[in-house]
């Protein structure tokens, strides 16, 4: 019985692993910024994927979580991050909610 307790543990936890894993390439975007509008809490960053997908990205102090973690981006940056994304009727949009790199 506590083998199956046991196994049943690890199951759950893998399956939970896989989702998170899952999650995160979803909700991940990289590319090229092509431009930047500044506005009042942060600013907006058009990136442009590998894939010739375009991405408004809401960068903002508050929603990566303080300003040991913002990072202002330039046109011509590779940037990658992750978000909330959502479709409006011909764009792609992403509230960056964590910032992995820009070079």
């Amino acid at each position: 019985m506590k083998n199956l307790i046991k196994i049943s543990f690890l199951f759950v936890l893998m399956t939970f692993a896989a989702s998170c894993a899952c999650m995160k390439d979803k909700n991940t975007v990289s590319g090229k910024v092509e431009s930047i509008e500044n506005g009042k809490d942060g600013y907006t960053a058009k990136i442009n994927t590998a894939k010739n997908e375009v991405y408004f990205a809401t960068v903002s102090i508050v929603n990566v979580g303080g300003p040991e973690n913002f990072k202002r981006f330039k046109e011509g940056d590779e940037v990658s991050v992750q978000g909330e994304i959502w479709k409006s009727e011909n764009e792609n949009h992403i509230k960056v909610t964590r910032i992995f790199s820009v070079k």
